[in-house]
């Protein structure tokens, strides 16, 4: 298979590697459908972490083609959205909702990289989650956004404690950010401050939910 491969700062390339099968009773293999450069991928590319070969993508969608014998959430032929972090979902730091804390965790970008045509998911029930029916292109690409952003922004509405009666300052207008303007709202916060220095992405704030 093919799949971007970031051989040191600024030097990103399409290149062959091995195709991914099933190793553990608990992977699944996927045939990625859709996936996106995430901010942090930019750390890297950009030379702020040390410099290291190293396999790209964390945010994806794929269609499962193949699973371990203990994998029950998902079947081949269904569609799934990745989390960033391999997680269990069983552990006890899983149960306590620090997922990206699992005993088993570990970081999809630079060690599966999902910036490629199929991908090998340990752990894929507590990892994957199912998507009902076929997703359109546009759903896919709001699909994406569940695979990291969004549970970013979520945990950070949670770890604020957003609800009823609560103000909630989100700092940052980037795409966690306006996620954690989604979360707060539907978490029920009464008024939501984005700090902003753009206009179009206020304008999506205040879809969001944002009252500031």
């Amino acid at each position: 298979m093919r799949g971007v491969v970031m051989h040191a700062p600024g030097d990103v390339r399409v290149a062959p590697r091995e195709d991914p099968r099933i190793e553990e009773r608990t992977d699944a293999v996927i045939r990625v459908v859709a996936a996106c450069v995430c901010g942090s991928d930019l750390w890297d590319y950009r030379g702020f972490e040390a410099g290291r070969e190293t396999v790209m993508g964390h945010e994806y969608v794929g269609v499962v083609t193949e699973v371990g014998s203990a994998v029950s959430s998902a079947a081949p032929g269904q569609y799934v959205v990745g989390s960033f972090v391999i997680s269990d979902n069983t552990c006890p730091i899983c149960l306590d909702g620090y997922q990206s804390k699992c005993v088993h965790a570990s970081f999809v970008h630079g060690t599966i990289g999902t910036q490629a045509e199929f991908a090998r998911i340990p752990y894929a029930d507590g990892t994957l989650v199912p998507v009902p029916g076929e997703p359109d292109e546009d759903q896919l690409k709001s699909l994406l956004a569940a695979s990291d952003v969004l549970g970013t922004g979520w945990f950070a509405a949670t770890t604020a404690n957003a609800g009823p009666g609560k103000t909630i300052a989100v700092v940052g207008d980037g795409a966690v950010g306006l996620m954690g303007v989604l979360a707060a709202k539907e978490l029920g916060a009464e008024r939501i401050i984005a700090m902003s220095r753009h206009t179009d992405r206020q304008a999506m704030a205040r879809e969001f939910g944002a009252t500031d």
